[in-house]
């Protein structure tokens, strides 16, 4: 019996975090990973800007010493300065749509970086999946490029990525399950089908909130927080839906390109 919890018999696949997504990306020949406010928002940003992002789990002495063997801008908190002479690159989708000379970046977050991260290393132990990132300024650049793959009979696990709680477990975000229902949406839209119920339920949330998305993405606890921290630009930038055509997938030397 295989197991319910990694849909299995559906071709469009969806779970939330970290465990959901290795569960529902085991057999699948692609992973999309959705983090709205914000790594996936910053890195399609960053992407369209001509930059080699490089996903890491840690915020810490060991993203210092992974970009610096890369040759590569080590991103920053959104309230840290840079050191003398070094762009500002954070996590803020605002401040990296201003970064200029800048050709390779190490961008760590919690959530879509290390589920990006986890998901590319477990490929290594097995069949290869394939990363990309998505958001709602991408998310139909995103199911256009899946749309002969899928055709062809390609798997896709969408991975809503979520925040976390104070004590490290996760919590689901209004803004993930909109982005991800915004990515399964354009997927059915260009033909795609075998939905799981999750995906389904996905599909519908977005559906149900897109007249108001800009407001819902203020309203809701992590647009929140982050209006509140004054990176209400964060926000705005990532209520863009469909204005960008770029498709960030992740490479086997570990960096987000434009897909081709």
């Amino acid at each position: 019996m295989t197991d319910p919890h990694g849909q299995q018999e559906h071709a469009v696949r969806l779970e939330w975090g970290p465990t959901g997504g290795t569960a529902v990306a085991a057999g699948a020949d692609v992973a999309v990973v959705v983090d709205v406010l914000s790594f996936t928002t910053t890195l399609t940003v960053a992407v369209e800007r001509g930059m080699a992002v490089h996903p890491f789990a840690w915020k810490d002495e060991r993203a210092s010493e992974h970009a610096a063997e890369l040759g590569a801008v080590l991103a920053i908190g959104r309230f840290e300065e840079p050191a003398a002479g070094l762009p500002a690159v954070s996590l803020s989708a605002a401040a990296m749509s201003r970064v200029e000379g800048v050709d390779r970046i190490v961008l760590p977050s919690p959530n879509g970086s290390a589920i990006c991260a986890a998901l590319a290393g477990s490929a290594l132990a097995g069949p290869a999946v394939t990363v990309v990132g998505a958001c709602l300024r991408n998310r139909t650049a995103v199911a256009r490029w899946l749309a002969p793959r899928v055709a062809d009979g390609a798997v896709v696990a969408v991975v809503p990525a979520g925040e976390r709680w104070p004590d490290g477990s996760m919590r689901p975000g209004a803004e993930d399950l909109w982005g991800a229902g915004a990515v399964v949406d354009a997927m059915v839209r260009l033909g795609a089908t075998g939905l799981s119920l999750e995906a389904t339920h996905a599909r519908d949330a977005f559906r149900a909130a897109r007249a108001t998305l800009r407001d819902g993405l203020l309203a809701c606890a992590s647009g929140k927080e982050l209006v509140a921290a004054g990176f209400a630009e964060d926000v705005e930038v990532a209520a863009g839906l469909d204005v960008s055509d770029v498709v960030p997938a992740l490479g086997e030397d570990g960096a987000f390109r434009a897909a081709r």
